[in-house]
């Protein structure tokens, strides 16, 4: 299947939620060996994901009332479907890492109260927003937050890098099965948004402010995650605190994307023809959940229960 074919001009991709398990017993804390701020710079994503995820769904569940487009609405319930998933897996990687005495609490009790009071139903503070107005405003938020979640999907199914660093197999398995579906469904936000949120200029003034909004918040979020986890490793001796060159080293080293491949994220984001579809490679996506273990083994266990 073509990426060409995903984006819907000649055969529509269907977006289908995956039963998965992981087995987190034998993953080490620091599971990229030696590499303390690599494996904590990408463990933001379990102090974020689990509320983020969560709300992603919430917003959409808001907007399904919405979409009239009987393709778009079965996209919507899948990519639900998908995000709820990712948020029960990435809540199990804290349990982990809290039974590793890396104790996450301390944070993520400022993420739940971005997603569920900044931006829950109702605006902060009683601003006066028209209910169908703050409902835009959060989808294109979601939206501009798919954008780096493809590039990051994209980035990590391709990181050799990871794996001659001799990184967890299953927390890579979990990264990459993860990072697939973002790819799979990299334009189910954009295209939810697009469709919810009027016509010609406002519309794209609307996605412009979500960008605005959305890339700094995420910059600061995990930049205050990584030095949160790396302050509280019960591992590291002394007083470590986030080191910007140790993260730089990382980058060269095929551990982290490179800043260049998240900030230029943004500038195509923001052109006026620009549609997610181009974001990453589906075939790479697909061929990658074709072999996941955590893929497959679900698939096997779905398998055997309809023969059961």
């Amino acid at each position: 299947m073509s990426d060409q074919q995903s984006a819907g001009s000649q055969e529509h991709y269907a977006i289908t939620p995956r039963r998965v398990a992981f087995d987190w017993e034998r993953t080490p804390l620091h599971w990229i060996p030696d590499e303390p701020t690599a494996t904590h710079v990408i463990n933001v994503l379990h102090l974020l994901l689990p509320a983020g995820e969560r709300w992603f769904v919430k917003v959409f569940k808001e907007g399904l009332p919405l979409v009239d487009d009987p393709e778009l609405l079965k996209d919507v319930k899948g990519f639900m479907g998908q995000e709820a998933t990712h948020s029960v897996q990435h809540a199990y990687v804290l349990d982990h890492l809290a039974a590793q005495h890396l104790d996450t609490d301390g944070f993520t009790k400022y993420v739940d109260f971005l997603f569920e009071k900044l931006l829950g139903e109702e605006p902060p503070l009683k601003a006066p927003l028209p209910p169908a107005e703050w409902l835009r405003f959060r989808l294109s938020v979601v939206a501009a937050i798919e954008q780096f979640t493809a590039v990051l999907g994209n980035w990590v199914l391709a990181a050799e890098g990871l794996d001659r660093a001799g990184a967890d197999e299953v927390m890579l398995d979990l990264l990459r099965w993860h990072g697939a579906e973002e790819v799979e469904h990299r334009a189910v936000a954009f295209d939810m948004y697009q469709h919810c949120g009027g016509e010609g200029l406002p519309r794209y003034a609307r996605r412009v402010a979500g960008m605005a909004v959305t890339a700094p918040v995420m910059l600061y979020l995990w930049a205050w995650g990584a030095a949160y986890l790396i302050r509280h490793d019960p591992q590291l001796p002394g007083r470590p605190r986030y080191s910007l060159a140790a993260h730089n080293r990382a980058v060269r080293n095929g551990l982290l994307p490179s800043w260049r491949e998240l900030g230029s994220a943004i500038p195509r984001y923001l052109r006026r023809s620009y549609h997610p579809s181009r974001e990453g490679s589906l075939r790479a996506a697909v061929e990658y959940l074709a072999r996941s273990p955590a893929a497959r083994s679900a698939a096997g266990a779905i398998g055997r229960a309809a023969i059961a």
